[in-house]
């Protein structure tokens, strides 16, 4: 059977892989080695011409395994499957989801550019943009959901650096609001400044993905994962991946190599085996989410709920909603009413949610972004896009979600 007529969730367990190259094991094993035997002086050449770029590969030569910092089963195959999820040319994974944006950015950014991008974002990206960027003449211009395309490019005319604009980095929906932004508005934007140089559009799609949403159907060039997050789904790995057009992910790739970033042989392994349960998993999560949103959906101690499956039908975002996601997703937050000794008080009093940073896995978690994810963010600017001592932050797991509701609720009437 073509393995192109085969959906996805049956792709992730055997795509890529061959049982009678590895003694006949239904599971891919872990290639825990740092360097691989060649068979002649001449395979070691030939493989070496085509890893660093020397000349293409011929019509049905393998590319060969030379040292686990360039190439390595484990990841080659994690890869490939990775790749079938956003219908992409290729997939490069890293050593944790900030490997992969940082790399993504120090490829497409050099000095005197500009880096155009949403808000908000993950606290680590943001402090990458705030504080590391700009020691290399990199300039930074930031700009909020809702904002219009003609907004958008007037802040960046006012930044004096237009012309210099490179790359485009969104975070939709956005961590931790669910703010939603519009990948194809942005893809516009870049094409109207890709004179000398295409201007590159990266989508940092941990929230959504790689099921509820794809980056690169609306105009993205890249698709950028914490896959500590829904991929590992059992917070027991730390990974990143990024996916893209085989010609922007040679320069991606090329980069890791040098910078050695690239994930573990065990890692790629454990990834193998959460991509086996990614869809069911994740299904599992968005239902449960659709429960507990709708609990909280009008409850005395909740000022505002933010989660994408009640948005208002006459809205920009929701617009934004149906044209790119195929459904809400398991992330929900919320303004508790009060402020922070409030807030606290609530995380204190839950028992099945645990009190821990990250998102998207078995267990549901919750956290408090104003003073942990997001505490290194300026006051100010938290404020300014809505991050206060007030708002908590849920990732649903795949628990029952009575228990999850009745959980939430003997906690809300502790406060």
């Amino acid at each position: 059977m073509d393995s192109k007529s085969l959906k996805p969730e049956t792709l992730m367990l055997s795509y890529g892989y061959k049982p009678e190259l590895s003694e006949g094991s239904i599971k891919c094993p872990i290639f825990q080695t740092s360097t691989f035997v060649f068979k002649n002086a001449e395979d070691g050449k030939a493989f070496f011409e085509v890893a660093y770029g020397l000349r293409e590969k011929e019509e049905k030569e393998e590319p060969g395994l030379i040292y686990s910092r360039i190439n390595n089963p484990d990841l080659e195959i994690l890869e490939n499957r990775l790749a079938i999820w956003d219908d992409a040319d290729e997939c490069a994974v890293f050593e944790s989801g900030m490997s992969a944006i940082t790399t993504t950015f120090l490829e497409f950014l050099n000095p005197g550019d500009v880096l155009l991008h949403s808000c908000p974002v993950y606290g680590g990206t943001d402090h990458f943009i705030s504080h590391f960027l700009p020691r290399f003449g990199i300039h930074t211009v930031e700009f909020k959901p809702g904002e219009s395309k003609q907004q958008i490019e007037e802040r960046l005319k006012a930044s004096g650096h237009a012309k210099k604009l490179a790359l485009i980095f969104i975070e939709t929906p956005a961590n931790p609001t669910n703010a939603l932004i519009d990948i194809e508005m942005c893809r516009e934007i870049a094409d109207s400044y890709s004179k000398d140089k295409q201007v590159v559009v990266a989508v940092d799609n941990t929230y959504m993905g790689p099921i509820w949403q794809h980056p690169l159907k609306h105009g993205a060039h890249f698709s950028i994962y914490s896959a500590t997050k829904y991929i590992g789904g059992h917070s027991d790995l730390i990974a990143g991946a990024v996916c893209g057009n085989s010609e922007m992910m040679k320069r991606v790739r090329t980069l890791r190599t040098f910078l050695g970033n690239m994930a573990a042989p065990y890692t790629g392994w454990l990834l193998l085996r959460s991509l086996e349960t990614l869809k069911i998993r994740m299904e599992k999560q968005c239902e449960n989410a659709r429960v507990v949103a709708d609990f909280l959906r009008g409850h005395p101690k909740v000022e505002r709920l933010y989660y994408l499956g009640h948005l208002d039908s006459s809205s920009p975002e929701y617009k934004i909603y149906k044209k790119q996601y195929t459904a809400p997703g398991a992330m929900l937050s919320f303004d508790i009413k009060g402020g922070e000794k409030e807030a606290f008080r609530f995380l204190n009093s839950l028992n099945i949610f645990k009190l821990a940073v990250s998102l998207g896995s078995t267990e549901s978690l919750v956290q408090h972004p104003y003073t942990m994810t997001h505490a290194g963010s300026p006051p100010e600017h938290n404020h300014d896009i809505g991050i206060t001592d007030k708002l908590v932050r849920l990732s649903i797991g795949v628990e029952n979600a009575e228990d999850l509701v009745h959980d939430i609720r003997s906690a809300l009437e502790k406060v």
